[in-house]
């Protein structure tokens, strides 16, 4: 089953969209804490459901429970976590939500995870994808766009 991940930070629309396109996406999945700042342009949460379902004939979901915890995300952002520290965090988070029995794994299918970071690494989206892989027998064929 495929899936991808993706950062709109330093990509233009016309990148972002594209990417989507190439990969031949069907759904992007927010993961995204904040998806309402002005800062992220055009994509913003009221948005960016138009100018997929109107450029990239992509369907847009928000997906609450692979956000990272509001606190958590300060901490990090404040250098009072590492990041080692913050991903261990990230995945006790995500084993306490449960969300490898509350999501549907179809859900995932040709779709595409959502978040600011531009690259992977250090970006919580990778680590939700690999642990989801992890809980689900590697059955994802994961592919980071950028």
């Amino acid at each position: 089953m495929d899936v991808a991940t993706i950062g709109f930070t330093n990509k233009s629309a016309e990148k972002f969209f594209g990417l989507l396109r190439q990969a031949q996406v069907r759904a992007l999945l927010d993961v995204r804490l904040n998806n309402t700042s002005q800062l992220a342009g055009f994509a913003k949460k009221p948005d960016l459901g138009y100018f997929l379902s109107q450029l990239v004939d992509v369907a847009y979901l928000e997906l609450r429970d692979l956000a990272p915890e509001k606190q958590m995300l300060k901490r990090y952002q404040a250098k009072e976590l590492s990041w080692d520290n913050y991903a261990a965090e990230y995945v006790e988070l995500l084993a306490k939500r449960g969300v490898e029995r509350n999501l549907d794994i179809a859900l995932f299918d040709r779709a595409c995870l959502l978040c600011s970071e531009d690259r992977p690494e250090h970006c919580h989206r990778r680590i939700a994808v690999e642990y989801l892989n992890l809980c689900w027998d590697d059955k994802l064929k994961v592919t980071h766009l950028f």
